[in-house]
């Protein structure tokens, strides 16, 4: 995941006044393991500026088999992994419509046990479950980082970036032996399979899996206002996989919403030493540089970073947003629009167009993106609530769809 104050994570500072930082995620993806790289310097971190984590983050936890799990494979389905072989077996187990019946949910990322108990995970959470019970079963498992356009979401004024992730379950040297098919391996992924097609991946070792959901774990937490954990999840990430740099940027966004921007900096620096085209390192070192009063250096980082990237995320929708404030309705349809068609899955940029046509008088289309808006929605609770606008839009006037 990611934010503005922009965090990195995978399908968004209030308290900063009058701008926004960038944070990246994962619920958020050629073929080589990522290098390894040396340990973080010691001065990136201050741990006397944080009390001790509700939770200590645990690298051990997050791919644990509860008891429910063990006996889910080893007794509820020991017959399918016996019978069609263990790839095929435990992936019909998880994912048919007839066994566990999992959903989606990017509400929070959880750990394969949480995952499980829940039957539903974002992205990252589901990949985690079943890789834990893969290995498991022995099976050897392979974590791939799928290319595609990063998602945006945001809280507040916080941002954040999501890209994907999916993994494949590989054989075993004894399955040949007892007639499993071994011919190829099986891909699991949580994307339609027209979204995914074609896209390249790159192979990640498990150590940057468990950095990824360490991280998300960090930025979840920074958006509820939880800077102890958000902290320890983050300087945890780093230490679990120090390549991956996504977590120094939700670490400066923590040091920065517990009011230490010169911290922030030097890890945003330690970034774009490493990626000097980072936007949301470049986005988010110009504001902090802002904060601290070196205006030169922060007007020529935003330079560059409106060479890299002229249109930020949401640039578009909160013009429109603008508009629909000043019942522009029409110039709101064209704006957001054009946001939709470089993120044509958001599920909050549908239904502020469902909004904009309301404001036109075509209840059509306003059924129509509204719909678009509950299909791409990733909670539950936004499910409901695009639901409940659905079977009321015939009678519904502008200000009432707007609350």
């Amino acid at each position: 995941m990611n934010a503005s104050e922009r965090l990195h994570v995978r399908p968004g500072l209030a308290a900063l006044t009058g701008w926004v930082m960038f944070v990246a995620m994962l619920g958020l993806g050629g073929c080589t393991v990522a290098p390894v790289v040396p340990p973080p310097p010691a001065h990136l971190f201050d741990d006397t500026l944080f009390a001790a984590p509700s939770e200590p983050p645990r690298a051990d936890a997050i791919f644990a088999l509860s008891d429910a799990m063990k006996r889910y494979v080893e007794q509820d389905i020991a017959g399918p992994l016996r019978s069609k072989g263990p790839q095929r077996g435990l992936l019909e187990a998880l994912y048919s419509k007839g066994q566990l019946k999992l959903d989606y949910d990017s509400v929070r990322t959880r750990n394969a046990a949480e995952a499980f108990e829940a039957r539903s995970g974002n992205c990252l959470s589901l990949v985690i479950m079943t890789a834990a019970f893969a290995k498991h079963l022995g099976l050897p498992v392979r974590y791939q980082s799928v290319y595609t356009d990063a998602t945006w979401t945001r809280s507040g004024n916080l941002y954040f970036s999501s890209n994907h992730v999916n993994l494949a379950l590989e054989h075993r040297a004894t399955d040949a032996r007892v007639g499993v098919d071994t011919d190829r391996a099986w891909t699991v992924d949580f994307l339609p399979p027209e979204d995914v097609r074609g896209q390249r991946t790159r192979v990640i070792s498990e150590a940057t899996v468990v950095a990824m959901y360490m991280n998300n774990r960090a930025a979840e937490a920074l958006a509820g206002g939880q800077l102890n954990d958000a902290y320890a999840w983050g300087r945890e990430a780093i230490r679990q996989s120090p390549a991956f740099l996504s977590a120094y940027n939700t670490l400066a966004v923590t040091y920065l919403r517990r009011g230490h921007p010169q911290h922030a900096a030097q890890l945003l620096r330690h970034v774009l030493q490493r990626e000097p085209d980072n936007t949301i390192a470049l986005s988010n070192l110009a504001r902090t540089l802002g904060e601290l009063g070196q205006v030169t250096e922060a007007a020529q980082l935003a330079q560059r970073l409106n060479k890299v990237e002229p249109h930020p995320p949401f640039h578009f929708f909160d013009l429109g947003l603008a508009a629909l404030q000043a019942g522009q309705f029409e110039s709101a349809r064209e704006l957001i629009g054009k946001e939709i068609k470089r993120a044509a899955y958001h599920h909050e940029f549908h239904f502020w167009l469902a909004v904009a046509n309301i404001g036109l008088g075509d209840k059509s289309a306003a059924r129509r993106h509204l719909i678009l808006a509950k299909e791409n929605s990733t909670t539950f609770d936004d499910k409901a609530l695009y639901s409940a606008k659905l079977e009321r839009i015939n009678a519904l006037r502008l200000p009432t769809i707007m609350r």
